[in-house]
């Protein structure tokens, strides 16, 4: 699969392990996670691979976000992607932003 980025500063998570804009800050587990989550959809040969490793709790949302995919980072943290189609068949993968669970799921 190929991976792509949507914003600036998730391309410099990835890169540098940081971000130039101060409100992307996180910790430095959470950079080293996101980076080999990157690496494994990297490394994926296809979307349903995905589903067989369980620890990336790998899910097509709905409702608002129909459309979207989303992997865990960790428990607090996942990262929302859109999945779709190269003309060679290889799957695109536009990683579109790092979400908070707990603000996903706010009542």
């Amino acid at each position: 699969m190929v991976v792509t980025f949507d914003k600036e500063y998730l391309s410099e998570l990835y890169y540098d392990g940081k971000c130039k804009n101060k409100k992307h800050r996180y910790q430095p587990e959470i950079i080293k996670r996101y980076k080999q989550r990157i690496d494994t959809l990297n490394d994926a040969s296809c979307i349903e691979a995905l589903y067989r490793i369980h620890s990336l709790n790998y899910e097509v949302l709905s409702g608002d976000k129909a459309g979207v995919s989303s992997i865990r980072v960790n428990d607090q943290y996942r990262i929302e992607f859109l999945v779709s189609q190269e003309a060679d068949g290889k799957a695109l993968l536009t990683i579109c932003n790092i979400i908070e669970l707990s603000n996903h799921y706010k009542k």
